[in-house]
């Protein structure tokens, strides 16, 4: 569907522009909102407070699928809602079946971080296959960041060092939008500041 997302702000974008638009799973414009709408009538507006930025890599995302359990929300009164690892993790006694669901869990959690790719490898048959089924990009594997986190933007010196690729027209539409005004701000607030994400066109993610 021909979307247009209008915010304050597009980052990497020419001066002005403030909108991004989409159709189906590819950018097809980059400017103002009023160019963008007047040249598209027939688009849906979606419109956000902050700055659009190309979505985020978290390349710590075998350790945090592999090696931590994200709790179902039913199990938080037991288990809490932080991933668990070590002694915790191993007094669960993990399945197939636990470790694909805890896998989806944490892949829900990325995306309200901005997050559109992964760098593998997976090495657990069901966590590869919730990561398939997530659409989320996967990349070749890389250094293991250091802290690994939800939050991509941890673990690089700045903000644009964890996007996953570059914002241009004829691109993919995997699009992160922040509460912020610009990569200054961005770094202090974190990926936590997601208010929507947008994966291949589709919105994945969306703060109410």
């Amino acid at each position: 569907m021909l979307t247009v997302h209008a915010a304050d702000a597009v980052h990497g974008a020419p001066d002005g522009a403030d909108s991004v638009a989409v159709d189906g799973g590819v950018v097809v414009a980059i400017g103002t909102y009023g160019e963008l709408t007047a040249a598209r009538p027939q688009a849906r507006v979606r419109r956000w407070s902050g700055l659009i930025t190309p979505g985020l890599l978290n390349a710590g995302a075998p350790a945090l699928l592999e090696a931590d359990y994200h709790p179902d929300p039913r199990e938080a009164d037991e288990l809490g809602g932080d991933p668990l690892t070590g002694d915790a993790l191993t007094a669960l006694g993990m399945d197939d079946a636990r470790w694909g669901a805890s896998a989806r869990r944490g892949l829900q959690r990325m995306l309200r971080h901005g997050t559109t790719a992964v760098r593998g490898p997976f090495t657990r048959p069901a966590v590869r296959t919730a990561v398939a089924r997530s659409g989320l990009r996967v990349h070749p594997p890389g250094p293991a960041p250091e802290p690994v986190s939800l939050d991509p933007l941890a673990s690089v010196p700045e903000p644009a060092d964890a996007f996953a690729a570059v914002l241009a027209v004829g691109g993919p539409a995997d699009l992160a939008v922040f509460g912020v005004r610009d990569l200054v701000a961005l770094r202090t607030a974190g990926a936590g500041s997601c208010t929507a994400t947008v994966l291949g066109g589709r919105l994945v993610f969306r703060r109410s």
